[in-house]
């Protein structure tokens, strides 16, 4: 969920240089543990492939690539972690220009950031075949389609949606309009600027929030701003974010369904995709269980206690069964 920049060739082209060297190819899994075979089982062909696998810089983007990494590892292959790169725009730059081979991206925002289209298709399952048929013209191959849905959000804290009697985005509008100061929000710089994000939710609720009440904060501070209250009484969330329950905040009902659909898959260099066509049965039964549920409690233990995205990643593969 994170948006594409204007960026000069010169920049991109050291971004790919960068990504290239960020990583290294693991023989172990990130954790030092070995990966034994479980329901992913080894392929010939992928023997030894160092498939390049990224990821955007936020938690759970990390964790998706600590997964994509033990799963090629367990499939026979040699991945290389080049995971944590900075922004939406810059891992999508790296997949397209061929830094990297794959990384998990959202629906939602390639419609939207990257495909230029301006009216989210509501149907999860339409909105993936939408993407993935108009993508392939920019080389990149959609595969394994996650149903958790990592949508932008506004939540509040108890005290707030006490006092305020918020529950929905209209009555949140509704305060808006009525007292400003009351809804104070703490919000990222991405949901700040993005057309999905605050100023497409203006328009769509039809409100506007002054300026002084609009704080924008790095996206992690927003979670334990909000939660204290002192600065905002809202903020802008990720729905599947642990923090939003570690935080004891609740989000907002999205009652007029502006927010679209956000759900993870991994896409892959189209020439990648033609060459280890295998890879897709690797992630498809993997993409099947990262329900929203499910990938908010693996969000959990990254985001608030404090485990590494690699060890909840290798735990989760094998207590479900993909590796032992």
């Amino acid at each position: 969920m994170r948006t594409p920049q204007r960026t000069t060739a010169a920049v991109l082209a050291f971004l790919a240089v960068a990504a290239l060297a960020a990583g290294c190819t693991i023989g172990k899994d990130q954790t030092g543990a070995q990966v034994g075979e479980g329901s992913i089982k080894k392929i010939d062909a992928l023997s030894g492939a160092q498939i390049r696998v990224s990821s955007k810089e936020f938690d759970e983007q990390l964790l998706l690539g600590q997964i994509a990494l033990v799963a090629l590892q367990a499939a026979g292959a040699s991945p290389q972690d080049k995971t944590n790169i900075t922004g939406s725009s810059n891992v999508r730059q790296a997949l397209t220009s061929g830094a990297v081979d794959l990384y998990w991206e959202y629906t939602g925002t390639a419609w939207i950031s990257y495909l230029k289209q301006t009216k989210p298709i509501s149907d999860p399952q339409a909105q993936y075949d939408a993407v993935k048929q108009a993508d392939a013209a920019n080389g990149v191959t959609w595969w394994a389609r996650s149903p958790a849905n990592d949508t932008y959000a506004l939540a509040g804290n108890p005290a707030t949606l006490a006092r305020t009697g918020v529950k929905t985005l209209s009555d949140y509008a509704a305060l808006v309009k009525r007292d400003p100061a009351a809804a104070s929000t703490c919000m990222g710089p991405e949901f700040k600027s993005r057309d999905d994000g605050f100023p497409g939710l203006e328009k769509a609720y039809g409100f506007t929030l002054p300026e002084p009440q609009a704080h924008l904060l790095n996206d992690a501070v927003v979670y334990p701003s909000v939660g204290k209250g002192d600065t905002c009484g809202f903020g802008s969330v990720a729905s599947t974010d642990g923090r939003v329950a570690g935080q004891h905040l609740t989000v907002l009902e999205d009652d007029k369904r502006f927010f679209p659909t956000y759900n993870p898959a991994i896409t892959v260099a189209a020439g990648i995709a033609r060459k280890y066509p295998q890879l897709e049965q690797v992630f498809t039964p993997i993409a099947a269980k990262l329900d929203t549920a499910t990938l908010t409690d693996l969000n959990k233990k990254v985001s608030v206690d404090g485990q590494k995205p690699a060890t909840v990643a290798h735990d989760w593969l094998k207590s479900a069964g993909f590796i032992s």
